[in-house]
């Protein structure tokens, strides 16, 4: 079983919202989870807000995350890193 963390959408139309997910590559977008990592609302300027060491122990397992995840994952260590210092 190939894990895969990517955005699985809820909302409404015309309101994305999405939560970011651990899932196994071959479920649907919306289908089963294997655990909720997050969540992302791409309408405000607000980083998105990550579960970090969930998402740390699913890398360590394996898991593949997508490019805009990989992209929005660094740039919340980058920028929570800066707000440390």
């Amino acid at each position: 079983m190939a894990v895969k963390i990517r955005f699985s959408r809820i909302g409404k139309k015309h309101a994305p919202f999405y939560r970011i997910v651990a899932t196994d590559e071959r479920e649907k977008r919306d289908g089963e989870v294997l655990e909720n990592l997050g969540t992302y609302d791409p309408r405000t300027k607000q980083f998105p807000q990550i579960h970090v060491d969930r998402i740390e122990y699913w890398l360590g397992k394996g898991a593949v995350p997508t490019p805009v995840i990989k992209k929005l994952y660094k740039l919340h260590l980058k920028t929570s890193a800066a707000a440390t210092v």
